[in-house]
């Protein structure tokens, strides 16, 4: 039987008679597409985990949201991670072309709404402090867990090959989410608090 990958927010749904618990992992080892077994510290582990990571979270924001598009549009982005999760957890994975393709639509369709809501908001002149409201903030907590995920798979891809486009689709996800933040808060009427330099 062929192998899947482990614990990774991957495509096996599972079946009646699939156990949750399989005490494959219990020596520290998880096994890759492809039934590659590697250790559950390396590079690709912690970079397919850490967007499982980002996507749990997401689902706290879900809790949170009101706004019906808002969720369908996180919803969207929670099955992107799926997708990109299985490709980090596949040694081929760099070799999918459709999954690429999909990407930059993605990255296109992030970088509208992001020019939308730049024109929407205020102007930006100083730098924000995170926080806000209850959504605001978690917002603003997703999007740097998106930043120690992008953090991760270019630490991989400086020692495996893997698909780049995801890389800049974490990229634009954090900005995207960072508006997200700023929209809600304003919505919510909570004051953006701004830094500025001690000195």
């Amino acid at each position: 039987m062929k192998k899947v990958a482990r614990n990774a927010t991957l495509a096996a749904t599972p079946s009646a008679n699939m156990s949750i618990y399989t005490k494959f992992g219990d020596k520290g080892k998880t096994s890759l597409y492809a039934g590659k077994t590697i250790s559950k510290g390396s590079l690709r582990v912690n970079a397919y985990g850490t967007v499982d990571e980002l996507n749990s979270f997401l689902g706290v924001v879900l809790s949170l949201v009101k706004d019906k598009k808002l969720k369908t549009k996180i919803i969207v982005v929670q099955k992107d991670l799926f997708e990109t999760g299985a490709s980090l957890a596949s040694p081929t994975g760099n070799k999918n072309k459709n999954l690429s393709k999909y990407l930059n639509k993605r990255v296109l369709e992030f970088e509208a709404e992001i020019d939308s809501l730049t024109k929407k908001l205020p102007k930006l002149e100083n730098f924000i402090l995170p926080g806000g409201g209850k959504t605001g903030s978690n917002l603003h907590f997703a999007r740097t867990l998106v930043r120690r995920a992008e953090r991760r798979v270019v630490e991989l891809s400086e020692k495996e090959k893997i698909n780049t486009d995801i890389i800049i689709f974490l990229n634009r996800l954090s900005d995207l989410l960072f508006m997200y933040a700023r929209d809600i808060n304003l919505k919510a009427k909570q004051k953006e608090l701004l830094w500025k330099s001690r000195e």
